[in-house]
């Protein structure tokens, strides 16, 4: 599940539609379809030929209005006032140098940004002489190459190779990716590359002498894929896992040392399991290197007691009789985790030690290894409990292999988030820095902050930001020749990104004794970096709320050194496109039960041409994860423009409570999230309720048509609305993707740290389950779609609530299974039929198809 905003999953929040273009033209009916099909002859008699029926895909046609069908119900004996209301203002298209935006020019890119990425180089002299320089693929003649460039000097280049594919034994391989060597000297070619869970994979791995001529030759053999490679900072050797077990590869003398053994299906050395790689660490290793390159560390997990769940899947080459059958390691809530250790090993004593970690309060059944992180000669690890109320910190000596706990930190009535943020600062005493020391993220007032601790092993650190906002991602970068450092928050808007830098003694306080906050970014925006490795050059991107565009920055002279992407395209095609407008707002939700008043982040896309004099149906997005965000301000013409476009409709995004990043309640402050701690379900789809409530109040809304839908969590949250909505049934109608239904079914890591155990907080579970299928009968209509080889959320969730529907003989849903489809439902052209079933269901209940 959702942990963060970066790592949200892409089509539920952000809805970002990548998959292939639509081959075939379509044609919509944008009427009352029933009435249309019984009676369209007899209404083109009466109406004579004002209106058309049906229009090419581009364009909006007229649609019925509600005078006119009771002008022909009048005309017919018949004064019934119980039909829905059907109100639409026609898009006009005198402007024939226009098109109307439609799923196709979305689906086909001209929409979708170009970002660029660099891979900065580090090189031992990087810091403190900063030439900014960066790993760069490029085409240039129509061949590929991997070039070493400079931002400073244009004609500095190294080529690192020349080409994506290269021939060995006779066989051509494809190159899926290029990691150079610290001292640029060799490389890892990835090539035959497949794809494991969200993060990982397997691949052949090669070794490229890029200073001895070229020569590639493979890792392992040709026969066995490696699970990840990763160099040591000093290019001296290289780590690597296969078959859970880790392995050293001395470069200089081609020696490779098997440092595990016990690798196997229970045992993981140096590669998560699946809820460590998906809740933990969001990677595919877990081995850390030491500065220098002497020693690593590495997770051990022992998965022995977790449960393992089955997966079938249907429709994989080469079984096509009985279907493939996968198990995993999946800890659902309550059920026994991995039982995982750190791991410190010499690679000049060749000798590795399990450090203990002992604890009087956390047992290692209980507890969870969140992050390591090297500082200096020692290593900073974190331990939580289950719950994610209690945080141990531990400080390890590297030498002796003796550890100390330095922080012991709880959490009432709220959790701590995993964060892998911790940033090493080194001794550097001609800038007043005597000790080594480091920054990290901490919680003060229930915000995420900075402080810097100095020397490591002291437990009081001194906060660097403070206030009712938010840093996000820990420090981004750091100068070493001026002690500035960089992080990116929430400071100026909860819906804003912002880059900002502070100095760790900088002379000029505020009031509260902090260091003064400088900003890097103005005006309105959602911005992000990347810095060079020495803080020098800053790669800005700029994601909106216009056209997003990125641009080099040098930070020593505030100077703009070129633009990388300006992603000219998007212009050109808006120039031939109306698109829907989008307003941000901040709104007013009532607690039906308490009467309590809060504000909230909203934002409102409206239909084409709107119009308040006529009456739209709404659609609400959701997604309302704990901690989570849906109202950013970026450029995002997503599929709630779609549904905007296409259907008519306005389509709304409220973050309710449970959300993070509302800096807008100071009464409430951080229980604005923390609310949901051991009550998920409870308060989010009361706040979507509400929401709704306001909305159908509105001159522009047909209250008889309001809809909801969501995937993954945003699937769970609008089944809990609908479940909820049986008393003011304000939602007619719901579409829900990929949802939990029950919590026990999902892991135990994301689960517990909001609900504890079920064992724990039985009604939690209950009250967060959708449990009372007789509440959906007020619901006009509601389909449900999943993917059968879901790893993430299973389609045990789905198919448990199906049974409980048939028990409780609720019919009024449609179901669609997605075969062999994971999380993100792309498999065989999944995800474009997946958000075709959506669009054309809204369009059927929004026509009146399920009255």
């Amino acid at each position: 599940m959702d942990k963060d905003e970066s790592d949200y999953h892409e089509v539920s929040l952000n809805e970002k539609i990548r998959s292939n273009p639509s081959k075939r033209s379509r044609w919509s009916l944008y009427n009352f379809k029933n009435f249309i099909i019984s009676g369209t002859l007899l209404v083109l008699l009466i109406w004579g030929t004002s209106f058309l029926l049906v229009a090419i895909e581009n364009f909006k046609i007229p649609q019925i209005t509600n005078a006119r069908i009771q002008q022909y119900l009048k005309a017919n004996g018949d004064s019934s006032s119980s039909l829905p209301k059907y109100t639409f203002k026609p898009f006009d298209v005198s402007d024939s140098n226009k098109f109307a935006l439609n799923f196709t020019a979305v689906r086909d890119g001209k929409f979708r940004p170009n970002f660029k990425s660099l891979q900065w180089i580090t090189e031992p002299s990087s810091i403190f002489d900063d030439k900014g320089t960066y790993l760069l693929q490029d085409e240039i003649d129509g061949e590929t190459k991997y070039l070493i460039r400079s931002i400073i000097d244009e004609d500095y280049q190294i080529s690192l190779f020349n080409g994506s594919v290269f021939n060995h034994h006779g066989i051509n391989y494809t190159i899926d990716n290029l990691n150079s060597s610290p001292d640029l000297t060799k490389a890892i070619l990835r090539t035959n590359t497949t794809h494991n869970w969200r993060h990982s994979t397997f691949a052949l791995y090669w070794l490229l002498d890029i200073k001895g001529g070229g020569s590639i030759v493979p890792i392992m053999d040709t026969t066995q894929k490696l699970a990840v490679t990763s160099w040591s900072p000093d290019s001296n050797h290289l780590a690597y896992i296969l078959e859970n077990n880790v392995y050293i590869k001395n470069i200089i003398s081609d020696e490779v040392t098997q440092v595990t053994t016990d690798g196997s299906i229970q045992v993981f050395n140096g590669k998560p399991d699946w809820v460590y790689e998906e809740e933990v660490f969001g990677d595919d290793i877990v081995l850390w290197w030491s500065p220098n390159g002497d020693k690593f560390t590495f997770l051990k997990s022992n998965d022995t007691e977790v449960p393992e769940f089955t997966i079938p899947y249907y429709v994989q080459e080469g079984h096509d009789d009985y279907p493939e059958v996968i198990k995993i390691k999946y800890p659902k809530a309550g059920y026994p985790n991995p039982i995982v250790d750190l791991v410190i090993y010499d690679l000049k004593s060749n000798k590795q030690e399990v450090l203990q970690l002992e604890s009087d309060n956390i047992t290692p059944d209980n507890r969870l290894i969140t992050e390591v992180v090297w500082v200096g000669g020692s290593v900073l690890v974190k331990t939580s409990n289950r719950a994610s109320d209690l945080l141990e910190i531990f400080l390890v000596d590297s030498e002796s292999n003796s550890y100390k706990l330095i922080r012991t930190l709880t959490a009432e009535k709220s959790w701590f988030e995993i964060t892998s943020n911790t940033f090493f600062v080194p001794k550097n005493e001609s800038l007043g820095i005597n000790e080594d020391g480091y920054i990290d993220t901490v919680v003060d007032g229930g915000y995420n902050h900075l402080a810097y601790f100095s020397p490591p092993n002291n437990p009081n650190g001194r906060l660097l930001t403070k206030g009712q906002w938010e840093v996000l991602g820990g420090v981004k970068s750091f100068d070493y020749t001026t002690n500035e450092v960089y992080f990116i928050s929430t400071l100026k808007s909860s819906v804003e990104r912002h880059i900002y830098s502070v100095n760790l003694f900088d002379a000029t306080k505020d009031l509260e004794n902090l260091p003064v906050i400088k900003s890097l970014t103005t005006g309105e925006g959602w911005y992000s970096g990347s810095f060079s490795s020495g803080s020098r050059y800053l790669l800005l991107t700029y994601a909106g709320p216009e056209v997003p565009y990125q641009k080099l920055t040098d930070l020593k002279s505030s100077q703009d050194i070129k633009t990388i992407e300006s992603n000219q395209q998007i212009i050109d095609n808006l120039e031939d496109y109306i698109v829907p407008k989008v307003e941000y707002k901040v709104i007013t939700l009532t607690d039906k039960d308490s009467g309590e008043e809060f504000k909230v982040n909203a934002v409102e896309t409206y239909p084409l041409n709107f119009d308040e004099n006529y009456e739209y149906p709404v659609l609400f997005f959701v997604y309302g994860g704990p901690g989570s965000q849906t109202v950013t301000k970026t450029f995002d013409i997503s599929f709630s423009a779609v549904v905007a476009a296409e259907l008519n409709a306005v389509v709304v995004t409220v973050d309710g409570r449970g959300t993070g990043f509302n800096n807008h309640n100071a009464d409430l402050g951080s229980d604005f999230k923390f609310i949901v701690r051991d009550r998920l379900g409870q308060f989010e789809p009361k706040d979507q309720i509400a929401a709704a409530k306001l909305y159908a109040k509105k001159s522009y809304v047909d209250a008889s048509r309001i809809a909801i839908w969501g995937w993954s969590y945003g699937g769970f949250l609008t089944l809990k609305t609908l479940e909820t909505d049986y008393e003011d049934s304000i939602f007619s109608y719901g579409v829900s993707i990929a949802p939990v239904t029950k919590w026990k079914f999902y892991d135990s890591i994301y689960t517990e740290r909001y609900l504890r155990t079920p064992q724990e907080n039985p009604e939690g579970y209950q009250i967060a389950s959708i449990h009372n299928v007789t509440n959906f009968q007020h619901v006009k209509k509601f389909f449900i779609g999943h993917g059968s080889g879901d790893d993430n959320v299973h389609v045990q969730n789905t198919l448990k609530l199906i049974d409980d529907f048939n028990v409780g003989d609720i019919e009024n849903f449609e179901f669609m299974i997605f075969p062999d489809s994971d999380h993100s439902i792309r498999y065989h052209n999944g995800n474009k039929i997946v958000y075709d079933r959506i669009l054309n269901f809204l369009k059927r209940a929004f026509s009146g198809e399920f009255i």
